[in-house]
């Protein structure tokens, strides 16, 4: 298989890594498409030879060279690129969120229904082995049939801060939380749930981060960004990316192509997207979903629980028991305190029985050797799973418009409703 990529961020180097690793058997790289050759130019010294380098305008003569194509741009663009390479036919492999409104999904629908090609949506949480659990305990019918779900999702000031500081800190380009990082949780409630939401309602601010709120609170003046400003070193919130090799050649180095600038301050104007939402969805087979989302708390993690007509299951995370000040300032450091803190626990209480704890069963790699489950299954295809936890375009749609239908509810004060199966945002 010829693999080509268009996105030559941070996030194409777990598929890169991939095809020059273990899955190196799977297929070859044949080419790179992206606005900075610079950032190409990094990759290519990685693959060790030099492969073809396009710039978006010329994506199309791309395709001519390529069997499959990995899609990790910004998610706005998501779309244009998957509708060219299915219409060429193309296996297509593309992050999530599949795309950020619900004309993004229309386009990307039509398309895989009229190519010959395919499309993956790598949701890497499916395969998570605490969030495969979960799975297995609802199919096997644990707690009966499910009547409500609870899903709380912190992120810390590490992560949840990080962001602000990118190009996610527009919803124009990322679609906010809601789309960006929330739809691998709506697409983990579907999936357990083997259901569809029908109607959405939200409430959402920016309390925490940007200007107004710095002020608010006190705070003085910032610097625009990180390299530069007077706090580099000692402020928790301003991110060095001249520490970290990988961020340093791909975003610090590369900053004189396109002017990206990847360390921008969390506390100054610009910011469209919020960071305190609550989403409440109502599915198809009549189960209710309370979500929030918090991405300025002081330790990471989430906490789920399904309420059924036998029981509940309970499901909580600790990924960051805290944030410790130096984190964006030495970020190896304060990953390696990450895997220290972090613990799990997945509790099954039926009625009339005493709550048991239920074994989580841990393999190597990120997220309890997720991600490797997820890339077999990317390269080499899911072989008879029982959890079916590869997720194709009508998954990547249902995911998209929970988070769509919460911004357009936020925009408008009311609940928005979906039909089709929850693949479309109902005519008003």
């Amino acid at each position: 298989m010829r693999y080509a990529f268009v996105g030559l961020g941070h996030r194409a180097s777990m598929y890169v890594d991939a095809l020059l690793g273990d899955w190196r058997d799977t297929g070859t790289i044949v080419a790179f498409c992206d606005t900075n050759q610079t950032r190409m130019d990094y990759y290519n010294e990685l693959v060790g030879e030099r492969v073809p380098c396009f710039a978006p305008d010329d994506f199309a003569a791309m395709l001519e060279l390529c069997d499959a194509v990995i899609v990790t741009t910004m998610d706005s663009t998501h779309a244009h690129y998957i509708v060219a390479a299915l219409d060429a036919g193309k296996r297509v492999i593309v992050e999530k969120p599949l795309t950020i409104d619900a004309e993004g999904c229309a386009a990307i629908a039509a398309a895989a229904e009229r190519s010959t090609g395919s499309l993956v949506v790598t949701f890497n949480y499916r395969y998570s082995p605490r969030n495969s659990a979960v799975r297995r305990l609802i199919v096997e019918g644990a707690i009966g049939e499910i009547t409500s779900v609870h899903f709380e999702w912190a992120l810390d000031t590490i992560h949840g801060a990080d962001y602000f500081r990118r190009w996610h800190r527009r919803k124009a380009d990322s679609g906010g939380l809601l789309v960006h990082k929330s739809s691998h949780h709506f697409d983990l409630v579907n999936w357990w749930l083997g259901a569809a939401a029908r109607s959405v309602y939200a409430h959402g601010e920016l309390r925490f981060y940007g200007a107004e709120n710095a002020k608010a609170r006190g705070l003085a003046p910032r610097s625009e960004r990180g390299q530069g400003a007077p706090g580099l070193g000692t402020d928790p919130f301003i991110l060095d990316i001249s520490i970290d090799p990988r961020l340093k050649r791909l975003y610090l180095e590369a900053e004189h192509e396109d002017g990206y600038i990847r360390d921008q301050d969390v506390f100054t104007e610009g910011i469209t997207i919020e960071d305190n939402m609550a989403v409440l969805v109502r599915y198809d087979n009549q189960a209710m979903l309370t979500y929030s989302l918090n991405a300025h708390a002081p330790a990471e993690g989430y906490r789920v629980v399904f309420n059924g007509l036998g029981g509940r299951i309970e499901l909580e995370v600790c990924e960051r028991s805290w944030t410790p000040p130096h984190a964006a300032i030495d970020p190896s450091a304060a990953s390696k305190e990450h895997a220290a803190g972090s613990w799990e626990r997945l509790t099954l209480h039926r009625h009339w029985q005493e709550a048991r704890e239920v074994p989580i069963e841990q393999g190597d790699g990120a997220h309890g050797g997720g991600d490797r489950l997820l890339l077999n299954d990317v390269f080499r295809g899911p072989d008879g799973d029982p959890l079916a936890r590869q997720a194709g375009y009508l998954d990547g749609i249902r995911s998209v418009l929970v988070g769509a239908s919460a911004n357009e509810s936020m925009r408008t004060g009311r609940p928005v409703h979906l039909v089709d199966g929850g693949t479309r945002i109902a005519d008003s």
